[in-house]
């Protein structure tokens, strides 16, 4: 007989079940339709997954009605059938869990991040509408998952405390800044929570472990309430037309115990994860005993309020750079010496003055040029446009400013060149941009107008005097476009045909992923090397062994080997970045041996790390030189 679930949470670590969707996707199920709707037309299909989850371990299973309200199932011509389709889920989830598992009522957001999207009222129906169905089968608990905002989740968990007092299950999916879309710190939100009655407290989705694990180191401790974690397998890289997720069940099941440290009492997963994550969880803390709910920090059961952090006024720097026609471009320049191109990320709030530090220390450090990413991940950061104008009006940078395909339509991506040729960036480069689903603001539509080929094709268009539409434009623009290049997949040699598209299409130049095996910096020179135009190969840093487990198991693009994993693991703080920085050392040897091109990329505004690595590479040319000079 199981435990009350409230008394189960209390003295143990729950496993929860895996992703419902994203399997259904990889067991060869399209996208595009309604999978709820397979509670009624497919019931085996469903009954399978759940049996699958509780072979692998999972003790909590959740219905298949994340999107089984009525504004959702509207798009599929189902609204007349919440009621029907939300008790089939119950039926089917209790079949498959019998005694050995508990059952989850699933509500997902309905705004799904769009603030405006649907009404207060309309939120409040719809979600008595589905909780009042999932009741009339008899669920263990409710639990809501992926809700942005703390108004919508407030509505939700309201309307479910008129109706039942079975545990409530709250889940945000938050990014790394821990905040609500509606501007409440985690603190704040399951605070105010507590007070309308929920049981459990958690994170979901739009993050992988490392995202949410940042969330919870937030919190300042394990709290005396239990806490959920169901993070994604990663983030989500876009591969002949296939989503796939990177991180391994091994690392989800070495999360495992990090989570329950940080005081999770129920641990699943969401997007890309499957049975075999859900099984290493399941084995990773088949011996593990939590402490006491009772010796965490008191949750502050305070009235949310937003808090707004002040801004630090920055100097003002009186440089310039000399927009004289004579400067080389970095095509030129690296034709001759090794040229180096630094990667730091625009700031997530206004205040940018470290932005601006890190900017005139790379500077002095001698880099050649300053690289601004578009939003990278999608996720919300200050105009690299701004910024890159104040770089080279006050500091006397040359900027180079990447350009995402996800953000304008033709209109604006056309607007945006002009405006970058008329403050005189003229160095560029073109990526297609991480969807926006994946970023802090999920309810963002991803416009795709143009894909990277296009938009490459269409700024050397500009070159030529010439708009978008055909329309003359009086005068030239000189842009110098790069392409953005991946190495680090299964068949280089494919990668590289894709890369001739783009030269074909216009591109200067060409800047790498990061790479992290020598070898793999020397089969990239052997495949490209009939290819005319200049590669910068991407070297950034390891900052910690977590940051090297976190890009190797969730960031796409990004492939590390063992031996380095192995040589950074338990590492942090100044002792991890100071082995990410000889790491980086070692790399260079090998890539300054086989390219003039350096990319250097700043992990988390640590420019130090960067300065130390220009200061290297300056340090190692002069001995090239002078070795040179003396043969």
């Amino acid at each position: 007989m199981k435990l009350d679930l409230r008394k189960a949470w209390d003295n143990n670590v729950l496993v929860g079940d895996g992703a419902m969707g994203t399997y259904l996707y990889q067991l060869g199920f399209p996208v595009g339709i309604s999978f709820e709707e397979f509670n009624l037309v497919r019931p085996e299909v469903i009954g399978d997954v759940h049996r699958h989850y509780i072979e692998a371990g999972a003790q909590l299973i959740e219905t298949n009605t994340f999107s089984a309200n009525f504004n959702k199932l509207s798009k599929f011509g189902l609204e007349s059938k919440v009621e029907e389709i939300n008790r089939a889920a119950v039926r089917i989830a209790r079949k498959a869990a019998g005694s050995n598992a508990y059952v989850a009522g699933a509500v997902g957001s309905i705004r799904g991040g769009k603030r405006a999207d649907v009404s207060v009222q309309e939120l409040s129906r719809y979600f008595e509408e589905q909780i009042s169905a999932l009741l009339t089968e008899g669920v263990d608990a409710l639990l809501f998952e992926t809700f942005y905002d703390l108004e919508e989740m407030r509505i939700a968990l309201q309307k479910a405390r008129k109706l039942t007092d079975i545990p409530a299950i709250c889940q945000f999916a938050v990014d790394q800044v821990g905040r609500t879309l509606d501007g409440y710190s985690i603190t704040e939100a399951f605070g105010t929570l507590r007070q309308e009655g929920a049981d459990v407290f958690g994170f979901n989705c739009h993050s992988g472990p490392k995202g949410i694990m940042n969330v919870m180191n937030m919190l300042d401790g394990p709290l005396n309430i239990p806490l959920s974690v169901f993070p994604n397998a990663g983030l989500a890289d876009y591969v002949d037309g296939e989503y796939i997720y990177g991180a391994t069940p091994k690392y989800f099941g070495d999360c495992a115990l990090s989570f329950a440290d940080l005081g999770a009492r129920l641990i699943g997963g969401c997007c890309g994860t499957t049975p075999e994550h859900i099984a290493a969880i399941s084995q990773a803390l088949q011996k593990y005993v939590p402490r006491p709910l009772s010796e965490g920090r008191e949750l502050p059961l305070t009235q949310a309020s937003i808090v707004i952090a002040e801004r630090e006024q920055i100097s003002n720097n009186e440089a310039s750079i000399d927009q004289s026609t004579d400067v080389p471009s970095i095509v030129e320049m690296v034709k001759d010496r090794h040229t180096v191109i630094v990667e730091l990320d625009p700031p997530r709030d206004l205040d940018i003055a470290k932005f601006m530090k890190g900017a005139a220390a790379l500077k002095e450090a001698g880099i050649d040029a300053l690289t601004l990413a578009d939003n990278s991940l999608a996720v919300t950061r200050m105009s690299n446009m701004a910024l890159g104008h104040l770089v080279q009006s006050q500091l006397g940078i040359r900027p180079l400013i990447h350009i995402a395909c996800r953000d304008r339509n033709l209109i604006g991506t056309q607007s945006h060149m002009m405006g970058f040729d008329a403050l005189g960036i003229d160095h560029v480069l073109a990526v297609t941009g991480d969807p926006a689903r994946f970023g802090d603001l999920p309810g963002a539509s991803s416009v795709y107008d143009l894909t990277s080929f296009e938009i490459i094709r269409m700024i050397k268009q500009l070159n030529e005097g010439v708009g978008f539409s055909g329309k003359p434009l009086k005068q030239k623009a000189k842009f110098v476009v790069g392409a953005a290049f991946n190495p680090n997949v299964k068949y280089l040699h494919k990668a590289v045909e894709r890369l001739e598209k783009k030269i074909a299409s216009g591109a200067d130049y060409i800047m790498t992923q990061p790479v992290y095996d020598p070898e793999l910096i020397v089969a990239v020179k052997e495949a490209t090397a009939h290819l005319d135009i200049p590669i910068f190969i991407g070297i950034m840093p390891l900052a910690s062994g977590k940051n090297a487990e976190y890009l190797h198991n969730e960031v796409p693009g990004i492939q590390l080997p063992e031996v380095i994993r192995n040589r950074i693991a338990g590492l942090q703080g100044a002792e991890g970045r100071q082995m990410g920085v000889e790491i980086a050392k070692e790399l260079l040897d090998t890539a300054m041996e086989h390219f003039n091109g350096i990319y250097l990329m700043t992990p988390f505004m640590f420019y130090e790390m960067n300065v130390a690595l220009m200061n290297y590479i300056t340090e190692k040319s002069k001995r090239s030189v002078s070795h040179l000079s003396h043969s």
